[in-house]
């Protein structure tokens, strides 16, 4: 062969392997360089009130740094909501909105009637199932029962027990103990895919028996006696302003468990009760937040806990003496709204956001976040475009519903600083309208509460807001005829 074409091949040769070199590294460079996929830690406590924490509340006692501290690296969303219930066990339909994204009277039986776990054509449209397609390995813990069967199956790894008790073993600490484990043999797997874990606990639910000595540090006793009160102590939360001996009228739930039956408080609203239970429920929700500190740490040593979305908040409020409330079925704030803080890649530190959201918006919320589609079955909403402060909120106006007693139960609406809460029940015999401004009555206190101000109580009954009562009256049934509500109240015409 003469040499020029020699010498040619062969420079041909150099640079066909030069190029061939150059493309492989910049694929390696740009396999590299590719995004790591975010982990997710959904955590959810059973019954608190966001204004239980100093998050929502600075004068609170209690006392959860880890909470606190994710408040301050991250988002809290002041109005978020459960939207209602059309049962007596308030978590049960709104775990069935968290897990599918689904509006209150479009979720499968299994919400109202907790015996029909048959399955359901969108259990596989929920939080586990979607993950699991999207390449995650998927893992819960929480309490059994009261919840979404179809749904909770769907995670890979499921650790469910009911742990309400003062011990290691028997209490929030054991929650914890499935997820660092479950963390640890990710660890030993060198597994390298992302992960989403549900971390739920039982408590601060009754019954609140704390550790011994998270109790005595809100002097606290596991009262059982029904026949005399638990011991004062001055350690005790002090009683909430908007405290009352007895709510003014009937609520309508004959015989409700939460107001009658939970044991240390059965029918009684006195101080001493009342303060007592108050200082269970933060011996409980204290430790809550211990154990979720011990799984941060254990993020941080592992190294993901800056690729981590970290998500806390609860599955409906608590009254716990407010309004002389005990339980989860009434529409007041303290009640139909929840905490609500995430942190993670990208999300703003120290930021706080109206928000109005509902947990039925945490699926396609954490879709959005994990860069995946959400299922055509969600009707929630994505709050991402107000974590990065495109929007204040995502919704104007908030709807709820109260409908697990007599029927057709009690009815909310809010929009801007205005708020409805209507009451049919114990057929026709209790009928009642309540009128707040929350700008002005945040607490909302009514009549019995005997403060000052002008707005400082319900308002339905003064002339000079019967024009914004009929407004919101309005207002109300557009909202029930809009998420296909099948009741309606006494003075509504459809």
């Amino acid at each position: 062969m003469h040499k020029f074409f020699k010498h040619t091949l062969l420079a041909g040769v150099l640079v066909l392997a030069f190029t061939s070199c150059k493309n492989k590294a910049e694929t390696k460079s740009e396999v590299a360089e590719a995004p790591k996929r975010p982990n997710f830690l959904f955590v959810l406590v059973d019954d608190q009130s966001p204004f239980d924490l100093q998050t929502y509340d600075p004068n609170s006692i209690l006392e959860t740094p880890t909470i606190s501290k994710l408040a301050s690296q991250g988002v809290v969303v002041e109005q978020a909501r459960h939207m209602g219930s059309m049962n007596g066990a308030v978590c049960t339909p709104s775990r069935h909105m968290i897990m599918s994204g689904r509006t209150l009277w479009h979720l499968p039986p299994s919400a109202e009637f907790q015996k029909q776990t048959g399955p359901n054509e969108i259990d596989d449209q929920t939080i586990g199932a979607v993950f699991n397609r999207a390449g995650y390995k998927t893992m819960r813990t929480c309490k059994k029962g009261n919840s979404y069967p179809g749904a909770n199956k769907q995670f890979t790894v499921v650790h469910d027990a009911t742990k309400r008790g003062g011990t290691e073993e028997t209490g929030s600490a054991w929650h914890a103990k499935q997820v660092l484990e479950y963390l640890g043999d990710r660890e030993v797997a060198k597994e390298e895919d992302p992960f989403f874990i549900y971390f739920g606990f039982s408590h601060p639910h009754d019954t609140r028996n704390g550790t011994p000595e998270l109790l005595e540090k809100y002097g606290a006793t596991n009262h059982k006696d029904p026949n005399s009160l638990p011991a004062a102590n001055d350690k005790q939360p002090e009683l909430q302003d908007n405290y009352l001996a007895a709510h003014p009228f009937f609520h309508g739930h004959p015989e409700l468990r939460d107001e009658e039956r939970v044991s240390g408080v059965w029918k009684n609203r006195d101080e001493r009760t009342i303060r007592n239970e108050l200082g269970r429920e933060y011996a409980c929700s204290e430790n809550v937040d211990n154990q979720l500190e011990k799984v941060l740490a254990k993020l941080e040593a592992m190294g993901e806990l800056d690729n981590t979305y970290i998500v806390y908040t609860s599955d409906h409020g608590m009254a716990i003496g407010r309004h002389g409330l005990q339980g989860k079925q009434n529409l007041y704030e303290h009640t139909s709204r929840v905490p609500f803080i995430v942190k993670g890649p990208g999300i703003p530190s120290g930021k706080r956001v109206t928000g109005n959201m509902y947990l039925l918006d945490v699926l396609p919320t954490l879709c959005d976040l994990a860069g995946i589609d959400a299922p055509k079955t969600v009707e929630g909403k994505s709050m991402v475009p107000v974590f990065k402060g495109e929007k204040e909120t995502v919704r104007d106006v908030m709807y709820g519903v109260y409908a697990g007693g007599t029927k057709p139960g009690m009815r909310s609406v809010k929009m801007g600083d205005w708020k409805l809460i209507k009451y049919d029940v114990m057929d026709g015999k209790v009928r009642e309208t309540q009128l707040f401004n929350l700008a002005e009555n945040p607490n909302e206190y009514l009549p019995e509460h005997n403060k000052p101000g002008e707005m400082e109580t319900d308002l339905a009954e003064n002339p000079k807001y019967a024009e914004k009562l009929a407004e919101m009256e309005a207002l109300l049934l557009e909202q029930m005829v809009a998420h296909d509500d099948p009741y309606r109240l006494w003075n509504q015409k459809s």
